[in-house]
């Protein structure tokens, strides 16, 4: 019989409680170090969570620059609402971010589907990109 890792239930614990947030503030580094907060919306992948964001955005930039994150809890404007957790971000290929279209479309409803229908229509299915983030022990 194995012991459970506390470390690996408490990660779970705070995925859970962070993906059933309507946003999650992500705070991604300038080469100089500058973080930069911006709230999104997110979803759970499994054992993480996933963002959607504009493809050619600056914080798909500096995630491709840098991949530790800090994430946390927020509301709309990005005022945090509870304690940041260091993590590591992945830009995803195509199949990956479809998923993650499916997942947005059922957590947020109607704005979910009309927000999506828009980015669609304005930047194509590549214009967009998912970033799954996994947080650290």
């Amino acid at each position: 019989m194995t012991t459970p890792d506390p470390a690996a239930s408490d990660r779970l614990a705070r995925i859970v409680s962070l993906s059933a947030g309507s946003y999650l503030l992500v705070t991604t580094y300038k080469k100089d170090g500058t973080p930069v907060p911006t709230p999104v919306w997110v979803v759970r992948d499994g054992e993480a969570l996933g963002i959607w964001t504009v493809t050619d955005s600056w914080k798909v930039k500096r995630i491709r620059n840098r991949a530790d994150v800090l994430v946390g809890p927020c509301d709309v404007k990005g005022n945090p609402t509870g304690g940041q957790y260091p993590a590591t971000a992945e830009i995803l290929g195509p199949e990956r971010t479809a998923a993650y279209r499916t997942l947005l479309r059922q957590k947020y409803g109607l704005l979910g589907v009309l927000t999506l229908l828009g980015s669609r229509l304005r930047r194509g299915e590549r214009g967009t990109v998912g970033i799954r983030i996994t947080l650290a022990d």
